[in-house]
């Protein structure tokens, strides 16, 4: 399977969004509310120079609301990406090219050596309770979110070169600066990806709502009022109210929390259906003036398992989504199309199912057995991929390592096929020859302690237990006891973080423009992510690897790509990066470029197909889902 979607533009250069053609429209529940008194004009909602964002098909229609689904209070990623803000985003033509546009600032721009990046923000633009956004809300992100070490243990690895984080200055009310201690022309790649532009969320945004949060924060806030707060929301400490998890900061759990984006939450969890209303201050406009988005509400309605929401699909419950579909269901989605009123349609995904074995397990033993090279291999090719695609997804996959996906700029031809022909003889040969040769009664291998060689292997995705299953027998073929536990994602993410773990199913995505997002190649999620935090927080956290271990040289590569003095020179140190992962197979890939299955309803316009679904792109946000719509009968 080869796709050659993936186009990247060779440069990132200075863009600024188009006024609109015609005068300004808006929706019909908020021309009532204007009317009535309630509500400003929309000429004094919008910022002087609203973004302009492309329809896909056609100017669409306003109204009606979409129905989708969510698995509870830790399912927020399928919502955010519907709708997150960045400082600037990454968009695809009807060619499949990538660039990067502004988000809500108004223009971007670097200086000849990619050390200084300015932005400007929009003039007149407001956050979602009217407030004035300006370069004071970029202020206290910087310094008393970015800067503070309560909120912000570390600085973020991506956001530092030559080993210096960046540095931010306020020029004016509308414009701002980032400066760099050595080049890094990757930074408006990264930026894209990892800046959500977005409060209330995990990850570096560059603006936080001041005239609010200000109140929850130690440094502005009553000290008898924050505590009153605290008590109220059973928070220990003051930081409790921010993060993703937050009761206060994040969008997710909080009405009143002011926001950037096209909807906000209404009716927030742990409530059965999440609700969320159209921003009457969005910034984004059609070409003819129409302010986004069409579309009034979105609600979210709690599902418990796989086969309750594919019945909600069938039935036509659902408006748009792929979010928790699965590829190994598409014969039952397609065939239900006229019953349920629906069209099944497909992107690309840019990821590969993968089993992680832990470098960093706190067993001492197997820890040692997992960075042996052989082990490793010998798991990989006792694996019988071709019988699980056809299996497990219904052949529309293909077996391949974790890496790169076809059509990337970083492909790697030997790395996609790297420990993936099945060959169990050699399979066995490797463990005999890493001095696994004694066996128990029951013909299972014994480790070099005396137990048996059995390895747990977690995963949070229910419908992927069959793919586990066709492993473990494979593994039972050259004596290796494998066990599954199916977890929840909160639990499976936590025993991540702590890197208490032994193995774990999982994605390996961010596949696709590798250099917006490199974590899965660093250890971070996965492989070594103990190790990657002792690299990120510059050895405060984490655990150190050994001085010749090999992840030094992926870290190597990728500061030199982030220190690079120009585009190109950066892109071939991560592909450097990339060679270094083939050389030391640290993963166990098995299927990968499976098809993304979206189930849309016949009404609903403007959901572009063939595209990429990618973290790295911000998955189903790529196609701006600002400028669906019903067709209003």
């Amino acid at each position: 399977m080869r796709h050659t979607w993936l186009k990247p533009a060779t440069a990132l250069a200075l863009v600024f969004a188009a006024q609109p053609a015609a005068a300004l429209d808006e929706a019909p529940m908020l021309a009532e509310q204007v009317a009535a008194g309630t509500l400003p004009p929309v000429e004094e909602r919008l910022p002087e120079n609203p973004r302009v964002i492309d329809v896909a098909n056609s100017i669409g229609q306003y109204g009606g609301t979409w129905h989708r689904a969510f698995k509870g209070p830790s399912d927020r990623w399928g919502p955010t990406k519907l709708m997150e803000e960045r400082v600037l985003r990454a968009v695809m033509d009807a060619d499949q090219n990538i660039s990067y546009v502004p988000g809500w600032v108004e223009s971007y721009e670097a200086n000849e050596d990619s050390t200084v990046f300015t932005f400007t923000l929009r003039k007149g633009h407001r956050w979602s309770d009217g407030a004035p956004v300006t370069t004071r809300d970029v202020k206290f992100w910087y310094d008393d979110v970015f800067n503070n070490r309560e909120i912000m243990p570390a600085v973020p690895a991506l956001y530092t070169a030559a080993g210096e984080p960046m540095v931010l200055d306020i020029v004016d009310d509308h414009t701002f600066t980032v400066t760099f201690a050595a080049p890094y022309p990757l930074f408006l790649t990264v930026l894209a990806k990892e800046s959500t532009g977005k409060p209330g969320l995990d990850r570096p945004g560059f603006i936080e709502p001041f005239h609010y949060l200000k109140d929850f924060h130690p440094t502005y806030a009553d000290e008898a009022k924050l505590a009153a707060v605290m008590e109220k929301h059973g928070a220990k400490k003051w930081t409790d109210l921010w993060g993703s998890k937050g009761q206060v900061q994040a969008w997710w759990f909080n009405p009143d929390m002011p926001v950037l984006t096209a909807w906000r939450v209404a009716t927030p969890p742990p409530a059965d259906t999440v609700v969320m209303e159209r921003n009457p201050y969005y910034y984004g406009v059609d070409a003819e003036g129409n302010q986004l988005p069409y579309i009034d509400r979105v609600e979210h309605r709690l599902f418990q398992d796989t086969e309750a929401l594919n019945l909600m699909a069938v039935q036509g419950e659902i408006d748009l989504q792929q979010r928790h579909l699965n590829a190994n269901d598409f014969t039952l989605f397609k065939e239900n199309e006229a019953a349920g009123d629906y069209e099944v349609v497909t992107w690309t995904k840019a990821s590969t199912w993968t089993i992680y074995p832990n470098l960093n397990t706190p067993d001492e033993t197997l820890r040692a057995l997992f960075d042996d090279k052989r082990v490793r291999e010998a798991l990989n090719i006792a694996i019988d991929r071709e019988t699980i695609n056809e299996l497990s997804f219904s052949g529309l996959g293909e077996a391949r390592q974790a890496g790169p996906v076809s059509g990337s700029p970083f492909f790697d031809a030997e790395l996609e096929k790297a420990g993936t022909v099945w060959d169990p003889d050699r399979a066995n040969a490797l463990l005999d020859e890493a001095g696994l040769t004694e066996r128990d009664s029951d013909g299972f291998r014994l480790r070099p302690d005396g137990k048996r060689l059995t390895l747990v292997i977690e995963t949070r995705h229910n419908p992927l237990l069959s793919v586990l299953e066709l492993v473990q027998a494979d593994w039972a073929e050259i004596g290796v006891e494998a066990l599954v536990r199916n977890l929840d994602r909160t639990l499976v993410q936590q025993h991540v973080e702590t890197g208490e773990f032994e193995l774990v199913l999982d994605n390996f995505d961010r596949s696709s423009i590798i250099t917006a997002d490199p974590v899965r190649f660093l250890g971070r999620y996965g492989f070594a992510h103990n190790y990657f935090k002792w690299w990120s927080s510059a050895g405060n956290n984490g655990i150190e690897p050994p001085a010749d271990h090999p992840i030094r040289d992926v870290w190597a590569a990728w500061e030199a790509a982030q220190s690079a003095g120009s585009l190109d020179e950066a892109n071939g140190h991560a592909q450097d990066m990339v060679s270094v992962f083939r050389d030391n197979l640290w993963t166990i890939g098995l299927i990968g470029e499976t098809p993304a299955i979206f189930v849309k309803s016949n009404q609903v316009e403007n959901f572009p197909a063939g595209l990429i679904d990618d973290d790295a792109l911000r998955g189903i946000g790529l196609a701006q889902a600002a400028q669906f719509y019903f067709k209003q009968n």
